[in-house]
């Protein structure tokens, strides 16, 4: 519930505000986070939509700030509708969302601009060298990404798969930068840090460094790509390149991190939303910050998760 509290600071230092968050299922934490909660119909369909519009009437919402992969292309096709209500969305055009979420067609965006990605094989035959690393197309997270050490394995996973990338396996330090761009996609921070330890395609444990060509080389990328608002980008750092992996086009698990150590974006987010000004502090952050996740419980009466409002 991090980027929830993180939201009610940033609104609390910038003169008050609510946060409000939706969800189809009743037993969502985030619901009793939040400053208002509510129960939407699940799916992406026209009856979210007509939900959600009247959520941000109701409450005269300036800022949606998509959390899930499969919300960014909905509301990336909405972004100008939303715009005439007088909404900001932090989401990209829906040709970057598409790119960011294709992961064949980010190494082709990659390749096209000059940046590296892990050495992409079109074939079998073109296997010298095993490990390999196959993951799916559209997988998200760690789902659907394997190290294959031998051809026995990769034929077993190319005919179970449904559309299979192989790349070369690399052996180096994996890298996620925090970086946030305004909606214009000047890039504002960038707050590299080392995944030293990772479960579900999420860093538990991260370290921020602040190594000059991942952070120049991620504004090139940005930039390009035509990235706003925060997004998380991966990579490796081998050989003296950086190799990127993908972008995810939203805030991610360990985005706190960044904001310890100094780049708090929900604060400039909510201080572009206001028309106040925001410089760019690229580099300003602490460097060697250590982050340590852990869960909690949330303990709750029945008549408590009865309570929240529902809407059709």
């Amino acid at each position: 519930m991090g980027l929830i509290k993180a939201f009610q600071r940033a609104l609390s230092e910038e003169g008050g505000g609510q946060v409000i968050a939706i969800d189809a299922s009743p037993l969502s934490a985030a619901l009793y986070f939040a400053d208002k909660g509510y129960i939407v119909p699940p799916g992406l369909d026209h009856g979210f939509l007509v939900v959600a519009q009247r959520i941000c009437q109701r409450h005269d919402v300036k800022l949606i700030i998509p959390t899930r992969d499969e919300e960014l292309p909905f509301f990336a096709k909405l972004r100008e509708m939303f715009q005439n209500m007088g909404v900001s969305v932090m989401v990209p055009e829906v040709d970057v969302v598409r790119v960011c979420q294709d992961k064949r067609l980010f190494i082709e965006f990659c390749q096209t601009y000059g940046f590296s990605v892990p050495k992409t094989y079109a074939s079998t035959e073109n296997i010298t060298r095993f490990p390999v690393f196959v993951k799916e197309r559209f997988g998200k997270g760690s789902k659907w990404a394997f190290r294959v050490d031998s051809i026995q394995d990769l034929d077993y996973l190319l005919h179970r798969l449904k559309e299979p990338i192989i790349q070369e396996y690399i052996e180096a330090q994996e890298y996620t930068m925090d970086l946030f761009a305004d909606f214009s996609g000047n890039v504002l921070t960038v707050v590299p840090r080392e995944r030293l330890s990772v479960f579900g395609g999420e860093s538990f444990i991260g370290r921020t460094r602040k190594n000059w060509d991942i952070i120049n080389e991620a504004v090139r990328l940005a930039s390009t790509l035509r990235l706003i608002g925060h997004n998380t980008i991966q990579c490796f750092w081998h050989d003296g390149k950086v190799k990127f992996i993908e972008v995810n086009p939203r805030y991610g698990g360990g985005a706190s991190l960044g904001f310890a150590a100094g780049a708090f974006t929900p604060r400039l987010l909510v201080r572009l939303v206001m028309g106040k000004e925001v410089k760019p502090a690229i580099g300003e952050f602490e460097d060697g910050y250590l982050m340590l996740r852990y869960t909690a419980d949330l303990f709750l009466r029945e008549q408590e998760v009865n309570n929240i409002d529902r809407l059709h």
